[in-house]
């Protein structure tokens, strides 16, 4: 009996070192995972981060992975997203959302070699109406618009409330001055999204390629009924106003829109701009001067670049 007892408790060894190192790195990446887990979801991204990438190193876990990009992300961390992204492809070359958050992160990055990715991705899944949607999407930032067109159509046709698709396509079809083709587009996003700014600021521009300037004053009035901030909207009315040769009631806006937002760069120049047509010259002096005080890297500090080094010895009105 006595050796039956020996035998049974014997049999139980001691954890080598090696295993209790890896029980401890185990406990140590659960505590790190999921403190970042519960950290991204209460906004402490900084803090997500650095758990996230602790864990990592402890464990190439994709899940930790996904989290980690996520964190990135939201940080405006493109580059370090990327390159977390890069890794996880290469550990599962045909996970479909990560090739397609990819493609997301590489448009960030203002990088459009996206469509080999997206490819990959509709062979992978050839219904898959996102990867055609951003196919389309960087045929068009490389000056491909029929290609993208096509690809667009193929995203609508998988996806028929497919706002954003209609909206790009809309775009585009607009930019090749098919503004009549581009009509139906925008007004099926606008039933789609009634709240969506974009959309009216869009069929207001197709309105006004068209000539309908008073469904084009109507669409940007709109916008700014949604929202009283959005500066292209403010910008398109005062522009219009101009446009019409209605100088005082441009001005009077502009005024108005100044008043709202003292540091609208932009409105200075538009003001100075009516009333440069209006003769007045030291006004719209005095305006061009402060939108370049405002916004030192905009386009009238552009076309001021190298032709004068004091205001006071520029020709007034010169830059209009």
């Amino acid at each position: 009996m006595g050796n039956f007892f020996k035998s049974l408790f014997s049999s139980s060894k001691a954890a080598t070192p090696e295993e209790e190192k890896s029980k401890n790195d185990q406990k140590n990446f659960d505590i790190l995972k999921y403190d970042g887990v519960r950290a991204q979801k209460i906004g402490q991204v900084a803090y997500a981060i650095k758990c996230f990438t602790e864990a990592l190193k402890l464990q190439e876990d994709f899940e930790t992975m996904t989290y980690l990009v996520a964190a990135y992300t939201t940080a405006n961390k493109a580059e370090e997203a990327l390159e977390v992204l890069n890794r996880m492809v290469e550990l599962e070359p045909d996970h479909i959302n990560t090739l397609l958050t990819r493609v997301n992160v590489l448009f960030m990055l203002d990088k459009a070699d996206v469509i080999a990715d997206c490819r990959h991705i509709l062979e992978l899944e050839e219904t898959n109406h996102l990867a055609w949607f951003l196919m389309g999407k960087a045929k068009r930032t490389t000056s491909d618009p029929l290609g993208a067109i096509a690809d667009l159509t193929k995203a609508i046709a998988l996806k028929e409330d497919f706002t954003d698709a209609y909206l790009m396509r809309a775009q585009i079809l607009l930019s090749m001055k098919q503004a009549t083709e581009a009509l139906p587009d925008v007004e099926k996003a606008i039933v789609l999204a009634p709240e969506e700014e974009t959309s009216y600021l869009l069929r207001g521009r197709i309105h006004e390629a068209m000539g309908n300037i008073d469904a084009a004053a109507a669409d940007y009035q709109n916008v700014l009924e949604l929202n009283p901030f959005n500066d292209e909207a403010t910008l398109l009315v005062g522009q219009l106003l101009i446009t019409q040769e209605r100088l005082d009631e441009a001005i009077t806006f502009f005024d108005e829109a100044i008043d709202l937002k003292p540091d609208f760069g932009k409105a200075y120049a538009e003001r100075g701009r009516a009333k440069n047509l209006k003769g007045d010259k030291d006004g719209a002096f005095e305006d061009l001067k402060k939108s370049i005080e405002l916004n030192p890297e905009g386009d009238e500090a552009r076309k001021l670049e190298g032709q004068h080094t004091n205001f006071n010895d520029m020709y007034k009105g010169g830059i209009f």
